[in-house]
């Protein structure tokens, strides 16, 4: 796995390829990003099951809360579960209990949104995504070979690339 420490003060582009994992690892939370390629995926609320397509550029992206090896490493597997196996995304209802206890959570498409302030696990919209405050207001934009990263408020953060 490269790692770098990077001033993220404006802008930035980072390429990444398919078969790799981009991870932004800060003080209290990890975001993970991948490709999400073009695809059919399932997003499960209580109510409905909402089809998803996605082109060759869109993203996953998911939030841990937390900044040990374990949440990079289970991110790394929630990202293969959601992409390589086809698991679907899970929306809660707004007062569910289980949004208190959720660890990380992942979104999907073109354009992804972190917001501090709302409740994890309860927004099928799917362009935003609750993490920590030290994220809040980033902007994750799928283009092409890359991942556009804006409004990052971090003086510095762990860059880190793997593969999948």
């Amino acid at each position: 796995m490269s790692k770098s420490s990077t001033d993220l003060g404006s802008d930035r582009t980072v390429a990444i390829d398919f078969d790799e994992i981009l991870y932004l690892c800060g003080r209290d939370g990890v975001i993970g990003i991948v490709k999400a390629g073009a695809g059919q995926w399932f997003i499960e609320t209580d109510d409905d099951e909402i089809v998803l397509f996605t082109d060759e550029d869109d993203l996953f992206v998911a939030s841990g809360f937390g900044t040990d090896e374990r949440m990079i490493e289970g991110i790394r597997c929630m990202l293969y579960l959601v992409r390589e196996i086809g698991s679907p995304l899970i929306v809660l209802s707004k007062n569910h209990p289980a949004s208190g206890r959720l660890r990380m959570v992942v979104s999907a498409g073109r354009e992804t949104t972190i917001e501090c302030g709302i409740t994890p696990g309860t927004h099928p919209e799917q362009d935003v995504l609750c993490g920590m405050e030290e994220f809040d207001g980033m902007r994750i934009t799928g283009v092409k070979d890359g991942v556009q990263l804006q409004n990052v408020g971090l003086s510095k953060i762990d860059m880190r690339k793997s593969r999948m």
